[in-house]
């Protein structure tokens, strides 16, 4: 690669000044004075001669002297830099040419009269002749650089002369006819050209020209003035110069834009110095103030595109920043800069900048009177100056004096555009007390009193134009709102304070003086937002006497010295009240601070209307303010911070009053509260766990219809006013909260629980947003809190210092602080892909607010429970405070939190042992189960905090009263129910608290003499065996089978406990329920209603619930065996037993309606009427009317489904399992039927079983056995694992089918089943009929289908062998019950039918009737036994042969005439079966027809008993 340069070098160009380029309109920042010159035609058409090939030479001339060429023509490249002619290009054989050349002329600082542009005209030859020059002069003419004074631009059209100019001809126009001189085409316009300016010298607008002429002649004091043709003379000045500034509004855009800052300056200085005319002084402020309203306004509308996000012109606002400062009163002073000021100027509004003017050296402006009206002459010596001046002026007290008297249109202009105005007073007014050193001067002595009411007039009159408009043009109103804010927030750093906010108060007067609108109300806030955003904010609210923060660069003496400069540090009680409340001398005290929490509390009133769009407004206002607080140095000392928390301490109470509005929190972030809240049964009534917020805190049902009745805050609003609770909770002075909740009400302090409840789940440090952090333990390495987002006046103090933050958060609805030019405001639009550094950077600091917030929720919870453990009212709130202690556990929380959380855990329960042992029960339960959740922690420290803390629980428990029962049931409970789940728990670290907890014991000196290490022994070794099971559990996850058997074993385990079988039924239910097996999930729900009936029995004699198990029989027969009759059944009367909230009547019913609903989604209705019928008694005993109108609505729903289902519903698919194998471990011969859905085929389970397992052994290692015969262990591989699948029906004895009629009778209470296997003797499984026979297996299972498990073993089996004959009998019987169904099905099927008769009547049936027939009734059998069957045989053929005479007939009546043929040769084949039986259906056994002989002991031969078990 090449590297390239300029090319002509960088070097050999111009330096070129800085441009601002707006729009069409360009501003000049430097000197630039160019010329550009363009040739357009020529017309010689008429010239006599020869002039074809025509050029033209163009010089700039300053005299007329063919040397006075000037080298101020720009040179093409590779030519000189400056040239003093240019050509164009030479246009051959044509006397009429075009150019289209543009020459560039760097035009000279001065012009005179003789300055002009010469055009030489010539004739180029083609063919150089001898004696004749190439180029022939053909033309001359020329154009006067100054006319009047003016600079010379625009389109000419000249007339050409053919002789060169005379003497002189510069000062006059080529159109002047000159004696004696030829012209071509009679002296008309043939050359046309056009020459256009760039310059910041000549402003080519007249209505400028004339004004900056005449203030020139002011200046220079030079009469008479000559404008143009005009001579102005001094008596005329006055009136010319006023016609003048009202003209300006006449010139054109595009110089007042380039001349902007210099023509602001020039009125400015008429304004502040008034000139002297005649002897006279002549005041020009008023026509000044309305030529610059007038100006600011047009540059305002037409420069549209120009403005920043708050209108202003960028124009305006650098000339304020940059260009503006106070005109120098000494008018021959040397001065670099338009105005007279010497020195650089950084100026900036105090509120504004960081950095302070500095080297400016303006001496004191004084108004003086003599008496001498001549002041041309130059004064000697500066004291000869001074007395010179006939008067001079200050330009904000005119400014203010001006706009105040201003009306019409100049008032409105003004209005428009204040921010200007109002900029300009508040530099002015800083320029003059910095350069008059009244800086220090005290604030009250700084500016007159006229001045002063001055102020408060224009501040009164904008504010009441505010309230008047704002209806008409709310932009423009928000604008000058907006402005005026700054202004008094300006005016706060320079002025009198008490007098600011005696402004302040006039604006709110004015804009409180009508019913509040909404968009009143919006600009009220906005006010205030800029108001309160002064860099003394703090000191301003006079927060306390000892509050000392740096030094203000504007010390304010009223401040310093006020009397009421705050309370001392001792702050004595009566004023604790006031101190929390938004009382009248908290207001006078804290003035801004009380504004802005007086309109926190308006807003936020659930009462005020139409005001629900500001509540985001007001909260940011708030939130925006403390942490501006938080991250200012100033106030970084823990004691000073107090003093700024003491500003806010009513904010606790008016949030206090927003609870019901607040967004709810907690409903998403219930993580496991109570013992398996996945599947925890509802309170009466409910089929839903209802998550509301805590019932002892202060929603109580009056208060949740308040918060239906009121729109809720948004959850970002509602997080940003817990923050600013939060911020204030933990800065304010401890003393003084404490003795302020003193005071408050049990409601109240209930109320700050709550929204403390709240807080913790708000706050809450989620995972899931940043699932791209693999670190587990990330919230263990947090520490710090990052408190919220950060406001325009942090902005502000951190620039100030600068050090711009990281983080600089703003809402696109809010107007932020001006300050364009070192502020860089960006909206901070989230980037869609985030890398994983800012990804992180963000989980921590979520992590560290949530470390923070909980620690300060903390501290508060422990200044609560000192307050009150004195009073008589503790219970009730030291419950609550338990209550979000225990909220916090069970969230996201990191280790630094968790350690101090687990030690206030230990001081309450250490303090008031009683509340959790005897009115917290529930919560004691809770406890335990947050304390086993971080017994499994992976972080080492957590551990040991939670083993602490459970094993001093146990210890006070025991200590309380000499056993511990309850904590003893409660953990094994929660380790249960943490058990069934909990997915994350980690057994192997819960194993080590558990030998920490047993170490404690052991070593516990105070109890070694007694029962505690043996029963904290007991209890360890009970929950060790809990984790194998468990262990177990997470190795059988994925087969749902073997987890449920496991859990159905540790449920078995706990039958003498029946609080933890219940969680076990419990938890059974919702892992069927995940796996949509409705019918087991009732049933586990069935069995919870048993226990609990059980043990209701015994505490509670009401004859209208269950007397226990037993009512429960018709649900299911395996209910039986929740019966609580053996030895060591514990009493329910025991400490700590049956304590849950299911041992109660409610419970129980809660069990029964989610039963009725589990066994409704299975479609088992007739169960349903069962589980009711338990119900209603219990309803009808509370004349529950309401209950008892839903039950029988739900009963008729049930009984019409049956109805309407009839013939639809299936229940359910048994396959019998059998396993082989040592792989399977305790599964190795085992038989299991197995329930699967409704039309499971053999080879969907197969396969499922055989993926399963191959997946867990591998699978080479799994085989199928496809055949249903008798497993030989001996002939089976030693490594591999066998699986036998058959399927299998129920099996009923005929006595049973009496009571088994509906579908729904024959697949309940399933306890035998059947499964037929084919086989030969000589070991084939299919052989000929003679020699076919079957071996029918029925298996019983330990309980009945369907169980609260989908496998149930198999205890018994019992074998069943027919012979060829018996299996023929059951052939036939079989066909015969298949023709009579298609026969008399309603509505008639015709495909069925003929299928049917097909088969039955068909020539073509292999093994068919009549093959059967002629095998075993063609003789009559030689063995004596068989002659019963024999004639079996023969009467079921003769049963078969009318069934199927039936059919056909049938068939005949449901053809059409396309069918006759086809039913005519079933009739044939009929006929031909029946002759073909015809012999074989009437020859009868003789023997069997003898007569009865007296003694039958011989017929036992023909039962089918007798041939069971036959060996052949």
């Amino acid at each position: 690669l090449l590297s390239l340069s300029f090319f002509p070098p960088l070097s050999s160009f111009p330096a070129t000044p800085r441009t601002i380029y707006i729009h069409n309109h360009v501003y000049y920042c430097l000197h630039r004075n160019l010329l550009y010159i363009y040739p357009q035609s020529l017309n010689f058409a008429n010239r006599q001669g020869s002039a074809r090939n025509i050029t033209v030479k163009v010089q700039f001339m300053y005299g007329e002297d063919p040397s006075n060429a000037m080298p101020v023509i720009f040179g093409k490249s590779s030519c000189s830099e400056f040239s003093k002619e240019a050509y164009t290009a030479v246009v051959y054989h044509n006397r009429s040419p075009d150019f289209h050349e543009e020459i560039k002329v760097k035009l000279p600082a001065t012009l005179t009269d003789h300055h002009h542009l010469l055009f030489t005209f010539y004739h180029v030859s083609c063919q150089q002749k001898q004696n004749t020059p190439l180029e022939t002069p053909v033309g001359y003419t020329w154009i006067p650089m100054l006319q009047n004074g003016r600079l010379k631009t625009g389109q000419f059209c000249l007339p050409v002369s053919l002789e060169k100019p005379p003497q002189a001809y510069s000062v006059l126009s080529p159109e002047v006819p000159l004696p004696g001189m030829k012209w071509v085409d009679n002296h008309k316009g043939v050359f046309n050209v056009e020459v256009v300016a760039v310059s910041s010298i000549h402003t080519q607008d007249p209505y400028l020209d004339k004004f900056f002429a005449l203030v020139n002649a002011l200046d220079e004091h030079m009469f008479p003035v000559r404008i143009g043709d005009m001579r102005i003379m001094e008596n005329n000045l006055e009136n010319e110069l006023k016609s003048s500034i009202s003209a300006l509004n006449s010139s054109q855009l595009e110089p007042v834009v380039r001349f902007l800052h210099l023509l602001l300056d020039k009125l400015i200085l008429l304004v502040v110095r008034p000139p002297v005319i005649a002897g006279q002084i002549v005041n020009l402020g008023q026509a000044s103030f309305e030529a610059m309203a007038s100006i600011i306004n047009r540059l305002h509308k037409n420069l549209e595109g120009n403005h920043d996000q708050h209108g202003r012109n960028s124009l305006l606002s650098s000339y304020i920043y940059y260009v503006f400062r106070l005109p120098n009163t000494y008018p021959n002073s040397p001065s670099p800069g338009p105005g007279g000021l010497g020195g650089s100027v950084h100026y900036a509004t105090m509120a504004r900048s960081a950095v302070r003017p500095a080297s400016l050296n303006l001496n004191r402006s004084r108004s003086l009177s003599n008496s001498n009206p001549d002041i041309s002459g130059t004064p000697t010596s500066p004291d000869d100056e001074v007395r010179s001046i006939i008067g001079s002026k200050l330009f904000h007290e005119e400014l203010a004096l001006q706009w105040v008297v201003c009306s019409g249109s100049v008032r409105e202009s003004a209005l428009q555009q204040a921010w200007f105005f109002f900029e300009l007073m508040v530099k002015s007014m800083v320029h003059h007390l910095y350069f008059n050193d009244k800086l220090d001067a005290p604030r009250k002595s700084r500016f007159p009193e006229r001045f002063m009411d001055d102020i408060a007039a224009l501040v009164s009159t904008i504010a009441s134009d505010i309230v008047s408009r704002f209806q008409k043009d709310t932009e423009m109103v928000e604008r000058l709102n907006t402005s005026l804010a700054f202004f008094l927030n300006d005016l706060l750093s320079v002025m009198d304070r008490g007098f600011v906010f005696s402004l302040i108060k006039t604006c709110y007067k004015q804009l409180y003086s009508l019913p509040n609108p909404s968009v009143l109300v919006s600009l009220r806030l906005d006010f205030l937002r800029i108001v309160c955003s002064h860099e003394h904010y703090v000191t301003l609210n006079l927060p306390c006497s000892l509050l000392t923060p740096p030094a203000s660069p504007s010390p304010s003496v009223s401040s310093a010295t006020s009397q009421s400069s705050g309370f001392s540090t001792n702050v004595q009680d009566q004023k604790i009240a006031n101190m929390f409340e938004l009382s009248v001398p908290f207001r006078q005290q804290h003035y801004l601070a009380g504004l802005v929490l007086t309109e926190l509390a308006v807003i936020l009133d659930p009462d005020a209307e139409g005001l629900f769009g500001l509540h985001k407004k007001v909260i940011n206002m708030v939130h925006n303010l403390l942490s501006s607080h938080d991250s200012d140095p100033r106030y970084s000392d823990p004691q000073t911070k107090a003093r700024v928390a003491m500003l806010y301490l009513p904010l606790i109470g008016i949030i206090m009053e927003t609870v019901p509005q607040l967004y709810d929190f907690t409903g998403t972030s219930e993580s496991g509260s109570m013992i398996s809240q996945t599947v925890a049964m509802a309170i009466a009534g409910t089929s839903v766990p209802q998550l509301t917020r805590p019932g002892s805190f202060l929603l109580t049902s009056s208060v949740r219809t308040t918060l239906l009745q009121h729109t809720t805050f948004s959850a970002e609003s509602s997080r940003s006013l817990l923050i600013c609770l939060l911020w204030v909770l933990k800065n304010a002075d401890e003393t003084v909260l404490q003795k302020w909740f003193t005071d408050l009400s049990v409601l109240q302090l209930n109320r700050l629980l709550d929204l403390l409840y709240l807080c913790v789940s708000c706050f809450e440090y989620k995972v899931s947003d940043h699932d791209a952090i693999k670190s587990k333990d990330m919230r263990a390495k947090l520490e710090e809190a990052i408190l919220g987002s950060i406001g325009a006046r942090q902005e502000m103090v951190r620039r100030s210092r600068g050090q711009l933050g990281m983080y600089t958060l703003s809402s696109p609805s809010e107007n932020l602080r001006w300050r364009k030019d070192m502020t860089h405001w960006r909206q901070n639009t989230e980037k869609l892909d985030k890398s994983r550094a800012e990804i992180e950077h963000e989980a921590l600091i979520d992590g560290n607010l949530a470390t923070e917030a909980n620690l300060i929720i903390l501290d508060t919870l422990e200044i609560v429970v000192q307050t009150v453990s004195v009073t008589e009212s503790k219970e009730s709130i030291l419950g609550g405070v338990l209550k979000v202690l225990l909220h916090s556990m069970a969230c996201n929380q990191s280790a630094v939190y968790l350690q101090h959380c687990f030690a206030t855990q230990r001081a309450l329960v250490s303090k008031f042992p009683e509340l959790l042992f005897e009115e917290e029960t529930e919560q004691c339960a809770d406890l335990c189960l947050r304390l086993l959740r971080h017994c499994s922690s992976s972080i080492g420290t957590i551990r040991s905090h939670a083993s602490a803390s459970l094993y001093l629980l146990m210890r006070q428990n025991f200590e309380i009263g000499n056993n511990f029962a309850r904590v003893k049931m409660q953990v094994t409970m929660s380790l249960s129910s943490l058990v069934g789940t909990s997915q994350n728990f980690n057994e192997e670290f819960l194993r080590r608290s558990l030998k920490t907890i047993l170490t404690y014991a052991e070593e516990d000196l105070e109890l070694r003499e007694t029962t505690f290490p043996d029963q904290v022994q007991d209890l360890v070794f009970n929950l060790h065996m809990i984790l194998s099971d468990t262990v177990k559990m997470k190795e059988h996850q994925e087969d749902p089978e073997m987890l449920i058997d496991l859990m159905y074993r540790i449920a078995k385990g706990y039958q003498t406990s029946p609080d933890l079988r219940l969680t076990w039924l419990q938890n059974m239910a919702g892992k069927h329920s995940e796996r949509s097996n409705h019918a087991e999930a009732a049933q586990c729900l069935v069995h919870s209603a048993a226990l609990v009936a059980e043990y209701l029995s015994m505490l509670e004699d009401r004859k209208y619930l269950p007397v226990g198990c037993v009512t429960f029989q018709n649900i299911s027969s395996n209910v039986l065996e929740e019966s609580a009759v053996s030895d060591d059944v514990v009493s329910p009367d025991e400490e700590g037993i049956c304590s849950g909230k299911y041992f109660t009547e409610s419970g129980l019913v809660g069990l029964l309606e989610q039963a009725a609903a589990s066994f409704s989604m299975a479609g088992m209705y007739e169960a349903v009427n069962e589980v009711y019928k338990v119900l209603i008694p219990i309803h009808e005993a509370n004349r529950d009317a309401k209950k008892l109108s839903t039950i029988h609505g739900k009963l008729q729903e049930a009984f019409s489904k049956i109805v309407h289902q009839d013939g639809k519903r299936m229940f359910g698919t048994y396959f019998r399992v059998g396993f082989y194998g040592t792989k399977f471990g305790d599964l190795d011969e085992q038989e299991f039927v197995y329930k699967e859905p409704a039309i499971t085929k053999l080879a969907e389970i197969s396969h499922r079983l055989e993926g399963f397992y191959g997946e867990r052994f591998g699978e080479d290692v799994v085989e199928v056995i496809k055949d249903s015969n008798p497993v030989d262990k001996c002939k089976l591989g030693p490594n591999k694992a066998y699986i036998q699948i058959t399927y299998v029906e129920p099996y009923f004895d005929t006595y049973e089918m009496k009571d088994r009629i509906t579908y729904f009778d024959k697949n309940y209470n399933l306890r035998r089943f059947m499964y037929c296997t084919p086989f030969t003797l000589d070991g084939r499984a299919h052989g000929d009929l003679h020699e076919q026979f079957k071996r029918k297996t029925i298996l019983t299972t330990s309980h009945a289908f369907p169980y609260i498990k989908t496998r149930v073993n198999v205890t018994h089996k019992e074998e069943i062998i027919l012979t060829p004959i018996e299996v023929a009998i059951e052939d036939m019987q079989k066909k015969t019950q298949e023709l009579a169904f298609a026969t008399h099905q309603d509505p008639a099927d015709p495909k069925m039918l003929q299928m049917v008769l097909q088969g039955s009547v068909g020539t073509t049936v292999n093994q068919g009737p009549l093959e059967v027939a002629q095998v075993f009734l063609s003789e009559i059998p030689s063995d004596p036994k068989l002659f019963r069957h024999h004639n079996k045989l023969r009467l079921c053929f003769k049963d078969f042969t009318k069934r199927c005479e039936d059919a056909l007939r049938k068939n005949k009546s449901l053809i059409g005439p396309d069918q006759k043929e086809y039913q005519r040769e079933l009739e044939r084949n009929y006929h031909r079966l029946k002759e073909a039986l015809q012999p074989l259906i009437n020859r009868k056994i003789p023997q069997l027809y003898k007569a009865v002989l007296p003694v039958t002991c011989h017929r036992d031969s023909f039962s089918r008993m007798s041939l069971r078990k036959m060996d052949l």
